[in-house]
């Protein structure tokens, strides 16, 4: 016998259709946008793009005219050849050069040895000569020596990193003659810098004895002034010939005596105990102290020298101590003078400091503004604001044009 199925359970439930568009597309379809799509936009929106680009090179040729016309001039310098020990000594001689100083400490350590003349060139104490000798404040219009110094860093250029191995100084300014002026100026102002420096054996040697000869000049005045006087309140005193000699002898070998010792502590500075030179040098001091002990004085006690002092009166025995003293130091004098001049010979053998391979002349052309990459830019980045701002003119049109969009920016407008 047969069951009677309702039609109603035979039949399966069936997806209703999405309802065509106006097009024949599909909702999904209509939110894809196509590259046709973008397109068809840009077309509809040439003019706005146009005029937007149109208006970023316009306005890039007026500011290019408009900014102030510069000149660079560079200066080449070839730096010395430097080993470890003479980065070394420099490292001492640079404490009180603030960052420069530091540099010179990690010397040792510099992957490129033309850092450390870098440094140097870019101390505070060659800038602030700049800015005194070429009068910066004035021309940057600063108040302060320290605002001009800023100025003009950002002005110059130092580089030393280069493959070539040289030091490159470049200087800005509006003058073309000035920039070459600048450049070359910064080249004298190190070089006063270097003098004041002993970046050298012979240099330090130099430097050490031109200063005790300072001491000695005026060690010698102030004896022979004091000879002087003796002489005009005792009357001029004739000494025997013997005495004369044995004075002028003992003068000179504690004049040699003292040399000894300014020239060890010299060497000290730069050789360690074990140099041959230094261990002679001391050696030779120990001799001539053995020859004054023989006359019966010594460095610390010149008055034991075996002058018979009951055959000279009381002016007497003064003005031989006032001769023993001019003899004394007319000899440190002599022998330090030597001492200085060799060293200056040997100073100048080592060659200068730096040397310039191509000195700053004014350059024939200007650095700035570069007037075509400006415009070129300036144009490019127009086109792109003007693409972009013709995506959203489309995207604002598009949402005023959606019901639930349309109404939700007139709610943000209320807000507003």
């Amino acid at each position: 016998m047969a069951t009677d199925i309702p039609v109603s359970d035979l039949q399966e439930p069936v997806a209703p259709l999405p309802a065509p568009s106006a097009g024949g597309r599909t909702t999904k379809e209509e939110d894809e946008i196509s590259l046709l799509d973008l397109l068809i936009v840009l077309v509809e929106r040439k003019r706005t793009i146009l005029w937007i680009t149109a208006s970023f090179a316009i306005l890039a040729i007026v500011v290019s005219l408009l900014l102030p016309v510069r000149y660079t001039a560079t200066a080449i310098l070839l730096p010395p050849q430097q080993n470890s020990s003479l980065s070394a000594q420099l490292a001492t001689q640079l404490g009180n050069l603030g960052g420069v100083g530091a540099l010179a400490g990690s010397s040792l350590g510099l992957k490129n040895p033309n850092d450390l003349y870098v440094g140097m060139l870019k101390s505070r104490t060659v800038e602030d000569a700049m800015v005194q000798h070429f009068e910066l404040m004035r021309e940057y219009h600063k108040r302060y020596p320290s605002d001009a110094r800023k100025a003009f860093e950002n002005r110059a250029t130092v580089d030393g990193s280069g493959k070539d191995g040289l030091i490159h100084i470049s200087v800005e300014d509006r003058d073309p003659r000035r920039a070459a002026d600048l450049a070359n100026g910064y080249v004298d102002q190190f070089r006063d810098l270097s003098q004041h420096l002993a970046i050298g054996e012979a240099g330090q040697r130099r430097l050490f004895f031109e200063q005790q000869l300072k001491q000695a000049n005026q060690n010698l005045a102030d004896a022979e002034e004091s000879l002087k006087e003796t002489e005009q309140k005792s009357g001029l005193i004739q000494l025997d010939s013997q005495t004369r000699a044995l004075i002028e002898s003992a003068a000179a070998l504690r004049a040699q005596i003292t040399a000894r010792e300014v020239q060890i502590q010299g060497m000290q500075t730069y050789a360690a105990g074990e140099n041959a030179q230094l261990v002679e040098a001391q050696r030779e001091l120990e001799g001539l102290r053995a020859q004054l002990a023989k006359l019966g004085g010594s460095s610390d006690n010149p008055d034991g020298i075996n002058v018979s002092k009951g055959q000279m009166t009381e002016a007497g025995a003064e003005y031989a101590g006032r001769l023993r003293d001019v003899k004394y130091y007319e000899t440190i004098f002599e022998i330090l003078a030597r001492q200085f001049e060799l060293a200056k010979l040997d100073e100048a053998k080592e060659g200068a400091l730096i040397q310039v391979v191509d000195p700053a002349i004014p350059p024939d052309r200007k650095s700035f503004p570069k007037r075509t990459f400006i415009v070129v830019g300036a144009t490019a980045i127009g086109f792109l604001v003007g693409i972009l701002f013709a995506f959203l003119q489309a995207g604002y049109q598009y949402m005023k044009k959606n019901t639930e969009t349309r109404a939700k920016l007139a709610q943000l407008r209320k807000s507003f």
